[in-house]
């Protein structure tokens, strides 16, 4: 989507974790434009009832929560490259006991 206006930005984007929390910031005619693009385009089951639930709380006199829904999503924002885990971190391997054996599990055989 490129409509500047769209309350979401980068909404085709965002994961359905993501749009949970940032609909709270929604009042009814954003949510509204929302559900209709979604219904219109991706039709995802569960953002559907997602913002449907939503829209109900507001019903029943909820106010949008405080915060800025047009931030930049999680999904979009750099991230540290590599990953902390590292070899030295693993378990050392073990071995299921073979079937019938006397022997405690785990343990290698001949050495």
């Amino acid at each position: 989507m490129q409509e500047q206006d769209f309350p979401l930005p980068d909404y085709d984007q965002l994961s359905t974790g993501s749009l949970q929390h940032m609909i709270r910031s929604l009042g009814r005619a954003e949510l509204t434009r929302v559900l209709d693009y979604e219904q219109r385009h991706n039709d995802r089951p569960q953002v559907v009832e997602l913002i449907n639930q939503r829209l109900g709380e507001l019903d029943r006199g909820a106010e949008p929560a405080p915060g800025e829904h047009r931030a930049q999503p999680a999904e979009a924002r750099d991230t540290a490259k590599g990953s902390p885990v590292t070899p030295a971190g693993s378990p050392q391997p073990t071995h299921p006991p073979r079937h019938g054996t006397q022997e405690p599990p785990g343990e290698p055989k001949g050495e």
